[in-house]
């Protein structure tokens, strides 16, 4: 990479600018933590080669820019005066990848991408944006700075100033330069400011509504793309896979079945969580559950089902009696034992234990390998799959030794310490949405299915802590929290010490 330095000693900046803004509780540190994670993300882009002003000079550049600037200027107002819209925004441009490519050779820095491609985050990233400038303007002007709860504060704090100061030995620094640029940093300030927004009653009902219109939407089109067997998005090998199987696996709105599967079973989860706290009407969330459903079955998605698996037992055994305690229990031990004999039976047919599990065994057993190599911190961020390729002595493309296992990719990449760091950021967001749940079951309810959702489908399929649905619910539990007790008097606070 040619611009390795640049890129570290931004990724030094950005390990700070996180901690700044994560433990925040003054207006400077919060500002300054500000300041400094956007230069960080200025260093990040530019060392990438994503940043020549020169293409902005010219006539249609200028432009743009000034238009590009308007839009953004009127979101970070209307966010200022509504804070509450920050998640609800965050929210409703988390899922989506417009099928556009960064390319430093057009003039406005990006084109259409082509053959079924999707690109990065560019609405999340405005939103991101807007929702910084509107939260360093409000602190400016006098806005108490809420302190984030010390539970995901310090473990999340801690994580991303880890991962970022991995750049300084990561192998692959390119694609840590990436990660850090297109997900770390931003998700950063994703908690940073859904964290401080405000979260009167009208934003979990908005909050749910929007993650139930937009999983019910992707089963839809997903439901659309399994009758027509013509998808929008997609990878190559997928077409080819479709192409040679006798079943056609969908996409709907996104380039892989398995990330559509994992947004359908968000929402799924949202719909149980409602619907077992009789919040909403019951006919309606069956319904919607009937037809994400119907579309996660043509996602044809082992790690989705999985999870759906998973997310629905637990809600019944955290709100069952013992009765239905005692059957989860069971259920759950006799899904055990029927993946263990359905692999069996397939082993004993002959076929090979890598093929049964999609290559996830050959993966695991590459990604082991580098933990072994460098057990205590790691090859660094992004160095995982390159690395797993060197030891593995092949010429296969470096993409397909993407390890798919969370857990295991962190030890690989961040080592012991990145791993106890990643554990403690659970423990955390597990406390923390436990706390919500003791205040408001629902929203606790659909917090928990969500977080649990996203974790178990990242065992099967990275995406956990890239995923930045991940970070928003652990931004709404804690702001959600914080605005709650910044709302209450000095004796209802007390009384809530007390039954706590």
């Amino acid at each position: 990479m040619e611009h390795a330095d640049t890129a570290q000693l931004a990724a030094v900046g950005g390990a700070l600018a996180a901690v700044l803004v994560l433990l925040a509780r003054g207006r400077f540190t919060l500002v300054a933590g500000l300041v400094l994670l956007a230069a960080a993300e200025a260093g990040l882009a530019l060392s990438l080669g994503t940043g020549p002003l020169d293409r902005l000079t010219s006539a249609g550049g200028a432009a743009a820019s000034v238009v590009g600037l308007a839009v953004l200027g009127g979101a970070a107002a209307l966010l200022a005066g509504r804070p509450w819209l920050v998640p609800v925004g965050v929210l409703l441009a988390a899922p989506f990848r417009p099928p556009v490519q960064f390319d430093t050779g057009s003039e406005f820095l990006v084109t259409i991408a082509d053959d079924g491609r999707l690109g990065r985050l560019l609405p999340l990233y405005f939103v991101l944006l807007a929702a910084v400038l509107a939260l360093g303007w409000r602190t400016l002007r006098g806005q108490p700075v809420r302190a984030l709860p010390k539970a995901i504060a310090y473990p999340a704090a801690a994580f991303f100033a880890f991962a970022m100061l991995s750049l300084l030995w990561a192998d692959d620094v390119e694609a840590g330069t990436n990660l850090l640029a297109f997900f770390t940093l931003p998700f950063a300030a994703l908690l940073a400011t859904v964290g401080r927004a405000d979260f009167p009653d009208l934003v979990q009902r908005t909050l749910a509504g929007v993650a139930l219109g937009l999983a019910a939407l992707f089963a839809l089109v997903g439901l659309g793309q399994a009758a027509t067997r013509e998808l929008f998005f997609y990878s190559p090998n997928l077409a080819v896979s479709n192409a040679n199987s006798d079943y056609f696996r969908v996409t709907s709105l996104f380039g892989d079945p398995s990330l559509y599967g994992r947004h359908v079973v968000l929402g799924i989860g949202v719909a149980l969580a409602l619907l077992i706290t009789h919040r909403w009407r019951s006919w309606p969330l069956v319904g919607l559950i009937v037809v994400m459903w119907a579309g996660l079955l043509f996602s044809y998605s082992q790690s989705s089902m999985a999870a759906l698996l998973v997310v629905t037992l637990a809600l019944a055994f955290a709100t069952g009696d013992r009765k239905v305690r005692r059957m989860v229990g069971l259920l759950a031990l006799l899904a055990a034992l029927g993946a263990a004999a359905y692999v069996a039976v397939r082993v004993v047919d002959g076929d090979d234990i890598n093929k049964i599990t999609s290559d996830r065994t050959e993966r695991v057993e590459d990604t082991a390998r580098v933990v072994e190599e460098r057990p205590v911190a790691g090859v660094g961020i992004g160095g995982q799959p390159r690395a797993s390729r060197e030891l593995a002595e092949s010429t296969q493309p470096t993409p397909t030794f993407v390890s798919h296992t969370t857990p295991l990719t962190v030890a690989a990449e961040l080592g012991v310490i990145g791993l106890a760091l990643y554990v403690w950021l659970l423990a955390g967001g597990v406390s923390l949405i436990a706390r919500v749940r003791r205040r408001d079951e629902a929203l606790g309810l659909a917090l928990g299915a969500s977080f649990l959702a996203l974790f178990v489908h990242a065992l099967f399929y990275s995406g956990f802590l890239e995923d930045p649905v991940t970070w928003l619910v652990l931004g709404v539990a804690a702001g959600w929290l914080t605005w709650h007790e910044a709302q209450m008097t000095a004796a209802e606070r007390a009384r809530a010490r007390a039954a706590a």
